[in-house]
């Protein structure tokens, strides 16, 4: 019996790992969100082209790990809402604020993003596949308001395009 579940420990961690890295090479068409992390740099640079300030409560659909959030609240002092549905990331990044004190400032909300209402949101990051960024066209249109900030990195969205900084290959969406 502790042979079997040893086995299938065994296995178990093996597919998380090959999981991981097939998220890696992840196919920007597929309708599935990839694993992949927003390093700090990247994270200034869209705050930057957002002009992030402590004004914003910044929305993070797929938040992952938090790093944006963490780079929104420590050096532009922005309100921060982290929107994750993984539960070890979810998990990850509300210990990573309870830990750093920024808990105050950011919040984390394990959910599918379809199912959260972002119309408080002055700015949205998002880092999603095209079909997931063509999914959520019509509740941004439909939830923000006028003047809301989408930033996308890597990806393009069907929204009017406001900016693009192609050294970070980051796009800047408003809604009209």
């Amino acid at each position: 019996m502790i042979v079997w579940w040893i086995t299938n420990i065994v296995l178990l961690v093996i597919i998380l790992i090959l999981f991981f890295l097939l998220s890696m090479f992840w196919p920007p068409d597929s309708p599935w969100a990839p694993w992949w992390r927003t390093n700090k740099k990247i994270a200034r640079a869209m705050c930057r082209l957002a002009k992030i300030n402590k004004e914003d409560i910044v929305y993070d659909l797929g938040c992952g790990d938090g790093t944006a959030l963490s780079i929104i609240a420590s050096e532009f002092g922005a309100k921060g809402v982290g929107i994750e549905i993984d539960p070890l990331r979810y998990l990850f990044s509300k210990i990573r604020f309870k830990i750093s004190g920024f808990d105050k400032k950011i919040k984390i909300i394990k959910k599918n993003f379809h199912d959260v209402d972002i119309s408080n949101a002055s700015v949205i990051f998002v880092y999603l596949v095209p079909k997931a960024l063509e999914r959520l066209r019509p509740k941004f249109l439909k939830e923000l308001k006028k003047g809301t900030t989408i930033v996308s990195l890597r990806y393009k969205s069907n929204l009017p395009l406001e900016a693009f900084d192609k050294k970070n290959n980051i796009f800047l969406y408003k809604i009209k």
